[in-house]
């Protein structure tokens, strides 16, 4: 066995691979073999991090010549699995050694930075499926950032040590919701599961059309906000906002407080009604000019109604919480004239009773939003990399991959939690 990595090069292992083959898994520990400085190493032929920086080389596999692979793909040699979250059903994730994937044409392995808790994750683990997205068992999750790790043949983009953030799903382009601007419809819609995890496979589709660079000023847990942002900015977008309306966001949860922020941001009066303290905290922080915190959905209307000229009503009311009576407060909330979005989901066969009088004669236009399109996610990732966006505020927990059954169980509480950042 080689004392030091000069020795081993002496003898033609050239690779950090080769060197963790006996047994020497860090810097640190080759030290420990009798490498008394990491200059010892330069001398030997292997350049550091920073000369490569220096030479101009952004990628370490670029320095690396003779086959030597990138320090992402060091991690890997030798092992041929990873850990992950596997969801089995209702409220039924285990965290379980899969085998680690590989890159297919046109796909990339990404390791996971950070992996974000959502609403629509919660709903999955409560009912153990989604009919669209994730059938079990199947690996689970779906807001991430990371650094790609491999580029598969095709991939000219991206390649290993790029920062990126991959969305989870990809419009295929060419059917008729596609053809009319209306991705987020798309009859084939493809979807991706598997951020829980040390490692993801990013289909080729994603990685073509909606898989996208991240600044380097930007944290990982910040970029994996892209996805519930381009949500709320497609919602708020959606509601066709004009010059001087006033907007109700109806809902405390994570993508209400962004439809909010998002349209304070962009210079609206903003209205946010909400039940608890904790909600009432966050709106304010994040512009909210006004807060209605209320359990009942009758003073609710009356309050917001009375911030508006004349008490005519609001000029948008976006509903974000995915309740009927929730739907039904949106449309008393609004002015003649004004509009209403739908933008929380209901449960399946969710049925609600509106009052077709005052929608008719109060002339009221009712839309729904759904999902995201590649357009709005580069519009959520921009506003991400301004820095305007207060990401961090929405980052209120982090946690590892094997707490996540706790993380899920304390956000079914009703946790003040808005998300949590998992790192495996």
């Amino acid at each position: 066995m080689a004392s030091t990595v000069k020795d081993a090069i002496r003898r033609g292992r050239k690779t950090v691979e080769t060197v963790v083959e006996e047994g020497r898994r860090t810097v640190e520990n080759v030290v420990e073999g009798g490498l008394n400085t990491v200059e010892t190493v330069v001398e030997a032929g292997l350049n550091t991090v920073e000369t490569v920086v220096v030479k101009g080389r952004r990628k370490v596999e670029s320095a690396v010549s003779l086959g030597r692979r990138t320090v992402e793909h060091a991690l890997l040699h030798g092992r041929s699995t990873m850990q992950a979250a596997v969801l089995h059903g209702r409220e039924d994730i285990r965290i379980e050694q899969v085998p680690i994937p590989k890159a297919a044409v046109g796909e990339l392995i990404v390791q996971v930075g950070a992996a974000l808790t959502c609403g629509t994750d919660l709903k999955v683990f409560r009912r153990g499926y989604h009919a669209r997205m994730i059938v079990p068992p199947a690996l689970f999750g779906h807001e991430m950032a990371g650094i790609v790790v491999e580029a598969g043949d095709g991939v000219t983009d991206f390649a290993p040590g790029d920062h990126v953030v991959a969305l989870n799903s990809a419009p295929c382009g060419q059917c008729y919701f596609c053809l009319r601007g209306q991705e987020n419809l798309c009859d084939d819609l493809l979807f991706n599961n598997g951020a829980y995890a040390e490692f993801i496979r990013i289909p080729g589709r994603i990685v073509a059309k909606n898989t996208f660079p991240v600044p380097e000023n930007v944290p990982q847990e910040h970029a994996a906000l892209t996805e519930p942002l381009a949500c709320a900015v497609h919602g708020f977008e959606d509601s066709r906002p004009r010059k001087g309306d006033i907007v109700a966001v109806i809902g405390g949860g994570p993508l209400g407080l962004m439809i909010l922020h998002v349209a304070a941001l962009a210079g609206f009066e903003t209205i946010a009604i909400v039940k608890h303290d904790g909600q009432v905290e966050a709106a304010k922080q994040l512009g909210a000019t006004h807060v209605v915190q209320t359990a009942s959905i009758r003073r609710a209307i009356q309050d917001t109604r009375a911030l508006t000229p004349n008490g005519r009503g609001v000029d948008i009311a976006i509903e974000a919480v995915g309740l009927p009576e929730a739907w039904q407060e949106a449309v008393e909330l609004v002015r003649k004239g004004g509009t209403v979005n739908f933008f929380g989901g209901c449960a399946a066969n969710t049925h609600v009773t509106l009052d077709t009088n005052r929608i008719h004669y109060s002339d009221i236009t009712m839309r729904a939003t759904f999902h995201h399109t590649p357009a709005m996610c580069r519009k959520a990732l921009e506003l991400i990399a301004s820095g305007k966006f207060q990401a961090g505020a929405f980052i209120t927990g982090r946690a590892h991959l094997y707490e996540l059954n706790r993380v899920f169980e304390k956000l079914m509480n009703r946790s003040t939690e808005i998300k949590t950042a998992i790192v495996p």
